[in-house]
């Protein structure tokens, strides 16, 4: 029973404010997914097939729990939506569409993830979102970035072997990538760069960084350790490698399960790296206290106009692009196109039709190639004259290398005849497969880069008459690893029919100009 004139509080509801943004951010990620769901599916694909990002399907889990963790902090406060920051939203679907019109999937993806954030602050408000930053920025883990890296990367380990192995005293001789020392040659392979440590550790050291730590300067410093620290790492656990095999007086046996031993050196190193920042700890009560109330609740238009706007804005890439996209249906030739193989070769073809995946956007002629006691493949697809860049660049990487493989090395294969920088060589070891890839775009063989993604995009927005060919020469394998002397067959192979074959590169040209009167 209360005093005399006086009358009990109402109860406060404390989590009434995240309620009532929860279905206005439900509804938006729900449409947010429905508007990038290419971006997605590619990062769930690279998920699943990359040791590098596996960790990534932990991410959501650990935002989840950051959050809970942070309740204390957040009870009582009401979102104070803001539904002017879609404006903020225009530059990045501007930059969207860049993107993917450059068939950047990376780019792609960081900007649909900037989109998610922007859809949280503009619900939420600047307290709310303050309060749980941790966890929604933790979200950029999503994305899969950060491949770029990996020649940076195998310089680096390169350098740092030999400058080890010249303070050993221990005789080498390195060319680029490739280390040899008396008992044998090592290669610094892409698996072997150190990009997984590196990503894993970044991911560790966001996370433990703020767990442990309430002060910005300290989360930073521990932060910049975690980069540093694998780095260091890959390159001693490549020292000791190759030391080993000077010990051993046998490479191979050294280098066998080596990315095994990695994760093992790497996982006692992250345990260091744990221990030392243990005594800088910080004790996080402060930061837990329940705040203040923060007002009464927000009108219910602002909170889901906010949501709403954000939305839109973001669909704007998308729509543009689908705009874009509505001149890229190709149609079969009238006939089907013939290729006669030169010299000691013999093509019989064993396709012709649009492509596998059925969606319209290119067509197939493929044929199965013996020369001799060697076996090909040589594909051939044509792609409408407007065609996403994206799609092509996306289809050159599927047809040179599987998603799952971890080392895959490109060059330049010289082939007497042709252009300069017309066949790449594209290469990858468990399972060992080598595959000569060309693109063919305004008449010429694309060298890749910026430029070729350039003219690309400019094509699909402006159009041309000449239509963009992928060429894809692979030699049939047993799927086993290959050796050096393997390796080097194998490209002679390639690079041999190449040679023999003048008829294939008036074919290109052929089916590039014609093209056009077979695509709408």
């Amino acid at each position: 029973m209360s005093a005399p004139g006086l009358t009990a509080a109402a109860p406060v509801d404390a989590w009434r404010g995240l309620r009532l943004a929860a279905f206005p951010i439900g509804l938006g990620l729900l449409l947010l997914g429905i508007a990038f769901h290419a971006e997605i599916t590619a990062a769930v694909g690279v998920w699943l097939a990359s040791t590098a990002y596996n960790h990534c399907l932990l991410v959501i889990p650990i935002a989840a729990y950051l959050a809970w963790d942070r309740r204390a902090t957040v009870a009582g406060l009401m979102p104070q939506p803001l539904p002017w920051l879609a404006v903020v939203g225009l530059p990045l679907a501007v930059a969207w569409l860049v993107a993917e019109r450059l068939g950047i999937m990376e780019g792609r993806q960081l900007i649909a993830m900037a989109f998610v954030e922007l859809l949280f602050l503009g619900v939420l408000g600047w307290r709310l979102f303050g309060r749980l930053s941790a966890p929604l920025l933790y979200l950029f883990f999503l994305v899969p970035f950060g491949g770029f890296l990996t020649p940076m990367l195998q310089s680096f380990t390169a350098h740092f072997v030999t400058a080890g192995l010249n303070l050993f005293g221990i005789p080498n001789f390195s060319d680029g990538n490739t280390i040899e020392i008396p008992e044998g040659i090592f290669y610094i392979a892409q698996a072997c760069a150190g990009l997984r440590f590196l990503i894993a550790s970044i991911a560790f050291g966001v996370l433990y960084a703020c767990l442990i730590y309430r002060s910005p300067m300290r989360r930073l410093m521990f932060i910049a350790v975690a980069i540093v620290t694998p780095i260091i790492a890959n390159g001693l656990r490549a020292l000791g490698i190759v030391t080993l095999g000077h010990v051993l007086g046998s490479a191979q046996a050294a280098a066998t399960d080596h990315v095994l031993y990695g994760w093992i050196f790497f996982s006692l190193v992250l345990l260091l790296l744990v221990v030392l920042g243990l005594p800088f700890r910080q004790d996080l009560a402060p930061s837990r206290s329940a705040p203040a109330p923060s007002g009464g609740p927000p009108a219910w238009a602002g909170v889901v106009g906010a949501a709403v706007a954000v939305v839109v804005v973001a669909a704007a890439g998308p729509a543009t692009a689908a705009l874009l996209d509505q001149a890229t249906t190709v149609t079969p030739l009238s006939r089907p196109i013939a290729f006669q193989a030169g010299g000691d070769c013999r093509a019989d073809a064993i396709k012709t039709a649009l492509a596998d995946d059925g969606d319209g956007q290119s067509a197939v002629s493929a044929w199965r190639i013996s020369c001799g006691e060697e076996n090909l493949v040589l594909r051939l697809e044509r792609f409408a004259p407007r065609i996403n860049p994206g799609v092509v660049l996306a289809e050159q990487r599927r047809l040179s290398a599987p998603l799952s493989a971890e080392d895959v090395e490109s060059s330049w294969l010289t082939v007497p005849g042709w252009p300069a920088h017309s066949w790449q060589l594209v290469e990858t070891s468990g399972p060992f497969q080598a595959t000569a890839v060309m693109l063919w775009a305004n008449g010429a063989p694309a060298a890749g880069g910026i430029d070729t993604r350039l003219h690309l995009a400019w094509n699909s927005v402006a159009g041309t008459r000449q239509a963009p060919l992928l060429l894809a020469l692979g030699l049939e394998t047993d799927g086993q690893k290959a050796g050096l002397a393997q390796q080097a067959a194998a490209r002679e192979a390639l690079s041999a029919f190449l040679r023999t074959q003048p008829s294939l590169l008036e074919l290109v040209q052929r089916v590039s100009s014609s093209a056009a009167d077979a695509v709408r």
